[in-house]
């Protein structure tokens, strides 16, 4: 069975940071793309940030683009999310994403809310 399993969101102040995990399972992780892609309160889907299946390249966008650090480690299976300096506008559910061709998979979301 192919699961995304998010974890370390959380109430956050302003200014503060977290560290969201993606565990993976069910699928061979380090032959996926991943990405984080979030959803604030009755908004539609945003894309955050990326990676390669090796890790060697990352992306981000510009919302996120200095304050975050995206990682995976394949012996592991998992992705993670760095995020500081957290702004208001970063509260939203955020969800990891893999994906290798036909194949998208995603998980159940993390919540992050940054409110002081």
């Amino acid at each position: 069975e192919v699961q995304l399993v998010e974890s370390g969101g959380g109430l956050v102040q302003p200014g503060g940071s977290l560290r969201l995990s993606c565990a993976a399972s069910g699928f061979t992780f380090s032959n996926y793309d991943m990405r984080w892609v979030r959803q604030a309160p009755g908004k539609g889907l945003d894309w955050v940030s990326a990676i390669k299946t090796d890790g060697g390249s990352t992306y981000y966008a510009d919302s996120m683009k200095g304050r975050s650090t995206i990682s995976r480690d394949n012996a592991k299976n998992t992705m993670f999310l760095q995020m500081n300096d957290l702004k208001p506008d970063d509260t939203a559910v955020y969800y990891c994403n893999a994906n290798s061709g036909p194949y998208n998979y995603w998980g159940q979301g993390t919540q992050v809310t940054v409110s002081s």
